[in-house]
């Protein structure tokens, strides 16, 4: 059975080129409502243990100095079915691959700069909420 919990994070280049609001207005459009949602600066510590499943892959060292060289976004969102329907609107990692209208294909400015993270399954989602959450900031 699908959840109605996802995790995003608008990533240090959407933040960078003032896409917070565009994407959040994408986001409750498409009938999103924001659980949880704090604006700060990941250490590439914090990156690296986020990031920590990708630890063996060669993107490892350049994905967690990316994404700790900026400010992000990251968020709680609830909806049925959420997970896939939040990929669904995010599109494809690479923007040249996602459809027209997806978040990735509009902000995105290459597939390392992909504007937002998004949960693969429910268990990712809820084990990346509770990364960033506790349960008492959730609304």
């Amino acid at each position: 059975m699908a959840g109605n919990i996802t995790f995003t994070m608008i990533k240090p280049d959407a933040v960078e080129a003032n896409n917070i609001g565009p994407i959040l207005a994408m986001i409750n459009k498409a009938g999103f409502r924001i659980l949880a949602m704090k604006y700060m600066r990941l250490t590439k510590e914090q990156a690296g243990n986020f990031y920590a499943v990708h630890k063996e892959r060669p993107f490892y060292g350049e994905l967690t100095e990316y994404m700790s060289a900026g400010p992000i976004v990251a968020a709680v969102l609830v909806k049925d079915n959420a997970v896939a329907d939040y990929r669904k609107l995010i599109g494809a990692t690479d923007p040249t691959k996602a459809d027209e209208g997806t978040i990735r294909k509009m902000f995105a400015k290459s597939i390392a700069a992909n504007a937002v993270h998004g949960s693969d399954s429910d268990e990712n989602a809820e084990i990346e909420s509770n990364f960033f959450f506790s349960h008492l900031e959730r609304y």
